[in-house]
């Protein structure tokens, strides 16, 4: 899954997580935080999946056998990823999984597992947020393992989401992984869905809408579904009764952007340097986009060549993408809005 900042990737990653854990499959949850390697990611959530497959009867050799291959991969990596701090006694076999090659280790660690889930007779599926921060050759290494899984027809496969970059990164990883996988776009909803989020939940405690407060919410969150939460909680505290007006979305509004700015949108601006922040000032200037780079630089006063660094860095950080070549688009939701009240100074070149 694939899609903006707040459109709900996260919740339908866990949703998913939950319904296959009742359907009694093995989840593996990573969040692929930044700055941290995959095998660091991956270790202690396969550690806990083994050991609980390695004590069903059914699983218990191939269970065992997969803990092995997972003790070489941890011994093998820890050099090459000196993140990897997990303490793990764990069995060992000469030879298996812990050659220190990443793509191969990978690959012979994920058929161990996948070997033990087919005893089993059930699957394993990992589970990945964030993945647009895993560096591109350890991607690599999983799909390249994944395939291999997939090609022996065993029970085991990824379930991701990330920014909109992930679908060019899984390309450029491996070719083949868009046919490996299923990707699917997680957008922001419709007037009438957006609509239906925030008059449904409120309608089930006898709570009502104005339709002049609806047109207000709608528009001003533009229907992603983190914002009409936040809208919506607002405007729930600050109705005087049981029906919410048009006045308490405004409200709302007032509120919602008050509390955003000083959270949500503003912990994502402090990571970035000054240079960043000018950039992006830049694009915001030009409106929500995407934007040609060449539009950006020029309000700048620069060459592109000069601004590519920059913009490569935010895109690294997640906090613009690329939907098409020479374009550039914020992964925020709203961002140029907020960047034109929390940088009102800027001067755009002539």
């Amino acid at each position: 899954m694939y899609g903006l900042r707040g459109v709900g990737k996260t919740v339908l990653l866990n949703k998913v997580r939950q319904d296959a854990q009742a359907a009694g499959i093995y989840a593996v949850t990573v969040e692929a935080p930044e700055n941290r390697s995959l095998p660091a990611a991956l270790a202690p959530g396969l550690r806990a999946t083994l050991l609980r497959l390695s004590r069903t009867e059914m699983a218990k050799e191939y269970g065992a056998k997969a803990l092995r291959a997972l003790g070489g991969f941890v011994n093998a990596l820890k050099v090459k990823y000196d993140d990897i701090e997990i303490g793990m006694d764990l069995p060992v076999e000469g030879g298996l999984a812990d050659s220190g090659d990443l793509d191969h280790d990978m690959t012979e660690l994920m058929l161990a597992v996948g070997e033990a889930a087919r005893e089993q007779g059930t699957a394993v599926v990992i589970f990945i947020d964030e993945i647009q921060h895993v560096a591109e050759e350890q991607l690599a290494s999983l799909i390249m393992a994944l395939h291999a899984a997939s090609q022996a027809q065993l029970p085991i496969t990824m379930v991701g989401a990330g920014l909109p970059q992930l679908l060019g990164q899984m390309g450029d990883a491996k070719s083949y992984a868009e046919r490996l996988f299923e990707f699917a776009h997680v957008d922001k909803l419709d007037a009438k869905s957006a609509e239906a989020a925030v008059v449904l939940p409120a309608s089930r405690e006898n709570v009502d809408y104005e339709r002049d407060a609806l047109r207000e919410i709608v528009s001003k969150t533009s229907g992603y579904p983190y914002f009409l939460q936040e809208w919506g909680k607002h405007a729930w505290d600050a109705a005087a009764n049981s029906t919410i007006t048009a006045a308490d979305a405004l409200e709302a509004t007032a509120r919602a952007l008050a509390e955003l700015d000083a959270s949500f949108f503003r912990v994502r601006l402090d990571r970035l340097t000054a240079a960043e922040k000018k950039y992006i000032r830049a694009m915001a200037e030009l409106g929500p986009g995407p934007h040609r780079s060449g539009d950006i630089a020029a309000c700048l006063g620069r060459k592109v060549e000069s601004v590519a660094p920059t913009r490569s860095s935010l895109i690294r950080k997640g906090m613009v993408y690329a939907p098409n070549h020479g374009d550039t688009a914020f992964t925020v939701p709203l961002f140029d809005e907020y960047m034109r009240r929390a940088m009102p100074d800027f001067q755009r070149a002539p």
